[in-house]
Order: structure tokens, then sequence, then C-alpha cells
């Protein structure tokens, strides 16, 4: 197999006022109309059918999902350890859309949000009161609820979305493929990724994705529902419920319209502000050097257990735990992996793969970490510790209302609520836009162009509509067990994903051995130059005029000699050029990959040294130029501004040469 290159994209239908591909958009709508209907008309039938589904799953391939884990776990760690790692999501030359802290606040509120709000509190004292291995209530049952919390919200979560997110970035932004979830079975099934079988996979992950974001959108506004009822008293109803899911899709709307950098992104930040203040108020206001103890040891315990734990199915002392608690959490994670994967994707172009998996893996488990060690041990540290027994009784009555009741035990228990409510909303707010956004571009084929803000806003209502339909017809829980369900084939479409990511990494590693170690004939020989033209040329700083003339009058003559030449001998070369000072040669291999030489005009900023003693606006008037050649596969950061044509034709011919070595190494 050849390493991926650009390819045709999926057939849309594109105007003004539409851009889709009409096979998912179609397809996914209407799919997704006749599972509400059937979830909203007999909820109870539903409700059967997709309990003994997840039973299935649990009983017969809960073994498939432990391995399938612990390799995806294995894989993306291997990979950013591996020479893979300095391989960049995006053409070398690329660098990172956000700043660190906006990508780790995006990374925060798309993977986890609503979850840590909602079983912040609620999951460490359930596994205490109910503890597989242990007596209820008990100091162990504590030491192991904790462990357990970790486990299921640690780094299997993550490597779970780091596998999808890092195909899909990696074949979107590297080689030019549409962002969709069709594209990572590229390097297995080639161009027939844009007929049914891509089809298939992108409207399953549409469903995936609108049923995951508005089963997460119900149990969201469950727990507003319960923050307003202990603040102002709202009745908790399913009609307020409603209410809500509207007020607050208008929000998620609003955001999703401004875009990723003008909503989600400042969405984003804020969820990220204020859970570290929510945070910070819990530390301080509860036991805080017993937190500060337990955070430590409970994640020497996570570590110490880790192998073990990943790979425990009760099988000598079959119990029914391991399908609700772990074999839940990994259906509910790989549910959830075509949205918030592509989601990861779409912000992490520019990064190395190995900054890529230590971001995604241990900045968001760490925060995740601190966030249920300071909720999940203050909580028992009341229950045990206080004897605050009411605490264990109302989150076992219910998992909403577990934060709210634990906030009464804290001073200023009403602005904490009051921000934990707002937290709750932000969440509801960030899930339900990036969500939208994700399935926007599925449906439209995966490209970076702005899509109308019609297309928009109908996901985002679409994903309103779903939840309120179902809290309604009191079908979630159905829509919980069909979603859980339905992690078992995409499972199986993660691990081709790997294997085609595997693949195609290999090919671009031999390529850069190849293109390294390629023996070449050498160069013409020119005239020689003088040492004071040498320097002259060296310290000498172009503008832009002089650098645009030198790609016209010698770059793009050059290349058409070249041109000129393989058409002599049947080879088909094209020569082209842009409005953005950018020449380039692409010379037509067929089935397999293209050679591809442009020259940009590219600015930079002058040397200390010449702009010494000016104002910033005096030193952009100032930067100078560089003609800088670009492969295939980013930027090559050498400049052949003052070349010779001959210069540049030999160049040329040095890079088709290593070009040519590398399709022998791999044919």
């Amino acid at each position: 197999m050849n390493a991926p290159s650009p390819v045709t994209e999926p057939e849309t239908v594109e105007k003004g006022w539409i851009r889709v591909n009409p096979p998912v958009f179609i397809g996914a709508g209407g799919l997704c109309l006749l599972f509400v209907l059937f979830a909203v008309m007999v909820p109870e039938t539903a409700e059967a059918l997709f309990s003994a589904i997840q039973s299935w799953v649990v009983n017969t391939a809960g073994w498939f999902y432990v391995l399938a884990v612990a390799l995806f776990v294995l894989f993306v760690i291997i990979l950013a350890m591996s020479d893979y790692g300095h391989i960049k999501l995006g053409p070398d030359h690329s660098e990172p859309d956000y700043s660190y802290g906006s990508w780790f606040a995006m990374l925060f509120s798309a993977g986890m949000g609503i979850g840590l709000m909602f079983f912040g509190v609620a999951e460490p004292v359930m596994h205490t009161m109910a503890p597989p291995d242990a007596d209820a209530g008990s100091i162990e049952a504590a030491r192991q609820a904790m462990r357990i919390t970790f486990f299921h919200w640690g780094i299997h979560a993550w490597a779970i979305y780091a596998v999808v997110a890092l195909s899909l970035a990696y074949f979107a932004f590297r080689h030019g493929l549409p962002l969709t979830i069709r594209s990572a079975l590229y390097p297995l099934i080639g161009d027939r990724i844009h007929g049914p079988i891509g089809h298939a996979v992108d409207i399953f992950a549409v469903l995936g994705t609108l049923f995951g974001v508005a089963t997460s959108l119900g149990f969201g506004v469950m727990q507003v529902n319960a923050g307003l009822n202990y603040l102002f008293g709202m009745p908790i109803a399913t009609g307020w419920q409603i209410v809500l899911i509207a007020i607050i899709t208008c929000f998620a709307t609003i955001s999703v319209v401004l875009g990723l950098d003008g909503g989600i992104r400042r969405v984003s930040e804020l969820n990220l502000v204020l859970a570290v203040i929510l945070l910070a108020f819990v530390l301080l206001a509860g036991p805080t050097v017993y937190l500060l103890k337990t955070y430590v040891q409970n994640i020497g315990a996570y570590l110490s257990g880790l192998v073990e734990t990943t790979f425990n199915l009760y099988a000598y002392e079959p119990r029914g735990w391991i399908g609700g608690w772990t074999l839940f959490y990994w259906g509910w994670w790989i549910a959830w992996s075509p949205f918030v994967g592509m989601f990861i994707a779409r912000v992490s172009r520019g990064r190395t793969i190995r900054q890529f998996v230590i971001g995604v893996l241990l900045v968001p488990v760490g925060f995740t970490f601190m966030w249920m060690t300071f909720f999940g041990n203050s909580a028992l540290h009341m229950i045990i510790d206080q004897d605050i027994t009411q605490l264990a009784a109302d989150v076992e009555a219910n998992t909403s209302v577990a934060l709210f009741q634990f906030f009464e035990y804290l001073p200023w228990s009403t602005i904490s609520s009051l921000l934990a409510t707002i937290l709750v909303v932000t969440f509801f707010v960030t899930s339900s836009d990036s969500g939208s956004l994700v399935v926007d571009m599925l449906t439209s084929g995966g490209t970076d162009e702005e899509t109308p803000v019609w297309q928009r806003i109908f996901w985002s209502v679409t994903e309103g509509c779903i939840a309120a339909a179902l809290l309604m017809a009191g079908g979630l829980a159905a829509l919980q067990t069909a979603t859980i369900a339905s992690a078992l084939p995409f499972t199986i479409v993660m691990l081709l994903m790997c294997w085609g990511l595997v693949r195609a990494l290999r090919i671009e590693v031999v390529k850069r051995v190849t293109l390294r170690d390629a023996m070449i004939a050498p160069r013409v020989a020119h005239r020689p130059v003088t040492w004071e033209k040498r320097l002259s040329r060296i310290i000498h700083h172009p503008g832009y005029q002089e650098v645009s003339n030198f790609l016209k009058n010698v770059v793009e003559p050059s290349l058409q000699k070249v041109e000129a030449e393989f058409a002599k001998r049947s080879v088909t070369a094209t020569v082209a050029h842009d409005d953005q000072d950018r020449v380039w040669i692409e010379v037509d291999h067929g089935d397999e990959q293209q050679f591809f030489y442009s020259v940009h005009a590219r600015p930079y900023v002058p040397p200390s040294f010449v702009v010494r003693d000016t104002s910033q606006k005096r030193g952009k008037e100032l930067r100078y130029y560089r003609a800088e050649v670009y492969l295939l596969e980013g930027g090559q950061d050498y400049d052949v501004m003052g070349w010779t044509e001959e210069q540049v034709i030999a160049d040329v011919l040095d890079q088709y040469e290593k070009h040519m070595h590398f399709l022998y190494a791999t044919r």
C-alpha cells in the first residue's frame, strides 16, 4: 500500500444555501426520525429491546470490550514513545491552531463535561456503599471506590477518544482527506471510502453523536432542574425540564452560529475557569490536607493496580457489577468516540503525535482525577468520618441531586450550588454546540469550508428535540442502552482505524528514510560565486515584490521546462500558480502517490539587528520574504531565492529522484 494522497471528496450538494453529502444527511436524518418515533411511541418495547441487546453484549462480548480498550491504551502510548511521535498532524510546517490553554479547555469540556458534574459525588459514594469486593461503607470500600472511579474516568476513556481523534487528524490534516470517520479507513479500502461503505460509517457516526449528546443533555437538564429546585424551588417535572432544554438549546445555537473560535472556544474557556473556581472552593472548604493526601494516594493505587484492573472480568467469581459499571463505561466512551474524537481532531491540527497523546491522555486525566478526589473524597469523609449517612441515602435515592445535597454540608451552599448550576448549563451548551459542529461536518462531507448557518442551527435544534422527546416518553434509559449496544460494531471499526493508521505511518517513515538516504546524481555545475557575493546574498532580506518577481521570472519558467521535458517522455505533469504567490509542478503517477514540488513566497520578521530601534508597525513594513520549497508533506525549510534556472531545475530533479526511490521502496 502507498501512503495516502489527496483524493476526491465525497460528492456534495453545494449551493449558496446548502452544503450536504446527500446519502449521509438524508440517511442519518431519516434513521434518527424513525428511532425517536419508535422510542416515543412504544417506550416500553424500545426499552425492553435495547436492554436485551445490552444484556447480550455484556454477557457474550464483555471480554472483547475489555481486550479492545486495553489495546487502545497500549496503541496510543506506543505511538507516542516511538519514532512516529515526531510526525505532525498536518504538514511539516504547520503550527497549532490554538494555544495550550484553549486546547486543554476544549478537550476537557467536550470529553467529560456534564459527566463530572453528575458523577463527581455520586459514583464514589455508590461504589463505597455497594462495592464489588469489600464490606459496604468500610474504609477498604472507600479505597476501592476511588480506585474504581479513577479507572472508569482515567486514561482508558481518553485513549478511546485519542484513537479516533489521532486517525482523523492525521489523514485529514496531513493527507488532505475529508475530516470524517470514513477517512481513517482509506489505507484499507482506498477510494471506496467515498462509496456505500464510507456513507454507512459516517451515518453510524452521526447517529452515535446525536443520540449520545441527546442522552447527555437529558441527564444534564435533570441536574439543572435539581439545582434550580434547590435554589429557587422550581418543581422537578418533565415539563420544566423541556422548557430548560429549549432555553439552553437557544444558548447552544447562538454558540454554534458563532463558530469554533467565536463561540465554542470561549464557552470552553469559561467552563474551565468556573470548574477551577468550584474545585478550589471544595478543596478549601473541605478537609484540605486530607484531600491532598488522598489525591496522591489515589493516583498511586490507580497506577499500581492498573494492569490487573484493566483485564479483570470477574471470570472466576461472576458479578453483575462489571456489566453495570466497567462494561457500561467502556461502551459509553466508545459510543461517544465519533463525536469527541472528531471534535478533538478538529482542534488539534499542527500538534505532533507525541504532543497530542501527552496532552489528550495526561492533562484532562490529571484534572479529572483532581475533580473526583476533591468531590468524591469530601463526600466519603462526610459519610465515614463525620457520620453524615443521610448524604449516602440521598445519593442512592436520586443521583441528579447528589451534588446539591453535598453542598448543603459545606459553607456558602447557596452560592456554590448556583455556581454548579451555571457550570452544568455551560457544559450543556458546550456539549450541544460541539456535537452540532461535528454532525454538520459529517453530513456536509467533512471539509473545513464554512457551511450555511441554518445547517448548524438545524442540528443544534435536532439534538434538543431528541432529548425533549425522549424525556416526555421516558425513553432516556432505552436510548442509553441502545447507545451502549451500538458501541460493539464501532469497536471493530476502531480496531481497523488502528491498523490503517499504523500502515500509513510505516509508509511515511519509509518515505523519510528514502528521502534522506537516496543516492542521487550530482547537481549541475554552475559558475563559482565570489565570497563577497555569497555574503551579500546571505545577509540580503528581499521584499515581497522581489520574491514575487523571482517566482514569476525564474521559478515558473524553470518548472515549465521540466513540464515540457516530461511531456516528451509521455509523462503527465502540470505547472500552475495562484494569487497567493505560489507556483508548483505536479507529476501524475496514476494510483501511486503524485510528485508535488512548489515554491511559496513566505514572510518573515526581520532579525533584531535590522529592526533595532523601530516601532512594531515599522517592523511589519520591513519584513522580508523567502522563496521556500514545499513538498506534499509540507515545507522543507530551505530558500531558493537568487538561484538560477539551472539550479532550480536541479533541485526539482533531486526531489523527484528521491520520490521515485520512495515509490520503488514501497512497491
